[in-house]
């Protein structure tokens, strides 16, 4: 019943809009959405939130292996909000959010307020690697009506990579006060798990197992490595070639097979960012980040700040006084 409710009011929302200025359609739309996201953040057991283009779908592909091995669910699926919860009611609801479209429905624009009472999973990613993901998304991936959403540059706009990371509205200074705000509001939050992408990368079994603890399992050994090597980008790149995840819609499916540019896994390079400018050009993108974002994700250059584990730590044991 809910899904023909969903329906009917995205189709109603798009009739109307057809009759409203842009800017009023558009606010419309994203109360529809807001108002999605608020019945999912009130039903969750957990919250998945991260910026875009930080390796939410990887994680995604991680989390749907683990549960499908640990609770024998049937593959070739992705986990949704409550579709493996369904299949077994062991599963936590999980709400995966870019915490959009939640906070302007709520009003909670300038806190995590939405968070604090919340069991929360914060993936982040250096800025400038998602900025030039967001890039590859926005000219071969994204829909015209998400780019005047979210105030991204027109479909076939002439913007370089270059104009394009450091635009307010859709480059790196966007993504620096998304992360500045959660770093001001992480003492707030009570069952806090932050994750670096950088890390998972790095180190994926172990930060594999960090999620699953904290999602309240018992790590299994054996899981976690199968679960590791099927979301190895290698073998992601393969499964996506073969949409391997047909059943789950478009999310981890190229747009173009023939174009490289418009495949979900593309490169996820750490620090990848650096081949598509040069050296002044990077000097400038990241004297930005350096100054203005928050030392506590470790991303500045000079100083690097604490890891995941060590914010992580802080907040457990924060949690437990």
């Amino acid at each position: 019943m809910h899904i023909i409710i969903k329906r009917l009011k995205r189709w109603l929302v798009r009739a109307i809009s057809v009759f409203l200025p842009q800017d009023k359609a558009i606010a419309l739309d994203r109360w529809r959405r807001g108002q999605e996201e608020y019945r999912k953040y009130l039903l969750c057991d957990y919250v998945f939130a991260s910026y875009g283009k930080s390796g939410r779908t990887w994680f995604r592909v991680m989390l749907s292996r683990y549960y499908q091995l640990a609770y024998a669910l049937p593959e070739r699926i992705l986990m949704g909000f409550d579709n493996f919860n369904k299949l077994n009611p062991a599963v936590p609801r999980i709400f995966f959010t870019h915490d959009n479209y939640l906070r302007t429905y709520t009003g909670n624009t300038d806190s995590k307020k939405d968070f604090y009472d919340k069991k929360v999973v914060l993936l982040v990613r250096r800025p400038q690697d998602v900025a030039v993901s967001q890039f590859f998304q926005w000219k071969y991936r994204m829909r015209p009506n998400k780019m005047a959403m979210n105030r991204y540059p027109a479909a076939g706009s002439d913007v370089s990579i270059y104009d394009f990371v450091m635009d307010p509205n859709c480059g790196v200074p966007r993504i620096i006060d998304f992360l500045n705000l959660w770093a001001s509001e992480l003492p707030k939050i009570k069952n806090l798990l932050m994750v670096r992408y950088e890390d998972m990368r790095a180190e994926p079994e172990q930060q594999l197992e960090r999620i699953v603890e904290f999602l309240g399992m018992q790590p299994d050994e054996k899981f976690i490595k199968d679960t590791v090597e099927f979301a190895s980008v290698d073998n992601l790149r393969k499964l996506e070639k073969e949409n391997y995840f047909w059943r789950s819609g478009s999310r981890v499916k190229a747009r173009d097979p023939s174009n490289p540019h418009s495949y979900k896994v593309r490169r996820a390079k750490v620090g990848g960012y650096r081949d598509y400018f040069d050296d002044d050009q990077v000097a400038r993108i990241d004297a930005l980040v350096n100054s203005e974002l928050s030392d506590i994700f470790g991303y500045a250059e000079a100083a690097p700040g604490p890891s995941g584990n060590e914010v992580s730590s802080k907040v457990a044991s924060r949690s437990e006084e």
